[in-house]
């Protein structure tokens, strides 16, 4: 695999600032701070800050979505069970314990996709429109999941399990409650 671009160090550092201060309240002397580059390289890679900001958020939901299908069929079990991982893996990032993307376990600071959805709140703009395409894309696949394990009507049981997910991260987010994901995958135990 090639060392990373001065691009990827753009992208990597701008995420690791919008996850931890925010999509509007970062500003490009910080991102440039961090990863230690010019306003120079800044614009020769992207034309604005949202364009930054999209290639950030796709490269979490890479990262993200690696992670979670990753970590559900990694814990095993029967493909009903690798379903019902989701929660237990849900956990682990909301307790602080989930590697996402690098090598080290990450704090939870809720769903950024949430988060650039709401600060990007027309559905037309390009961060949104990122932010949607990762929760379709969330959706699609454990729809796949759940097909595989045989279970009835999986692409409307994937929509519901995600409602129960995106809960969850609400719930972690908000309250700060850790058994969030417990308290949902109750509730899919019995929805299978």
């Amino acid at each position: 695999m090639p060392p990373p671009s001065r691009r990827d160090d753009l992208v990597a550092s701008a995420l690791r600032l919008f996850l931890r201060d925010g999509f509007h309240a970062t500003g490009i002397a910080a991102i440039l701070d961090e990863a230690g580059l010019t306003k120079m390289t800044l614009y020769h890679h992207f034309k604005s800050k949202e364009e930054l900001i999209v290639a950030a958020l796709e490269l979490r939901d890479r990262q993200f979505r690696d992670w979670l299908f990753g970590r559900m069929q990694s814990m095993g079990g029967t493909p009903r069970a690798q379903v019902l991982n989701m929660f237990e893996a849900l956990s682990e990032w909301f307790r602080g314990e989930a590697v996402i993307g690098g090598t080290e376990p990450e704090a939870f600071r809720g769903c950024p996709f949430v988060k650039a959805a709401a600060e990007y709140a027309e559905g037309a703009d390009p961060i949104h429109r990122v932010a949607a395409d990762h929760k379709r894309r969330i959706v699609e696949t454990l729809g796949e999941m759940c097909h595989k394990a045989e279970l009835p009507e999986p692409e409307r049981l994937a929509r519901r399990l995600v409602l129960l997910k995106e809960g969850a991260i609400a719930d972690a987010t908000i309250a700060g409650d850790c058994l969030a994901a417990a308290e949902a995958k109750f509730m899919a135990v019995r929805m299978l």
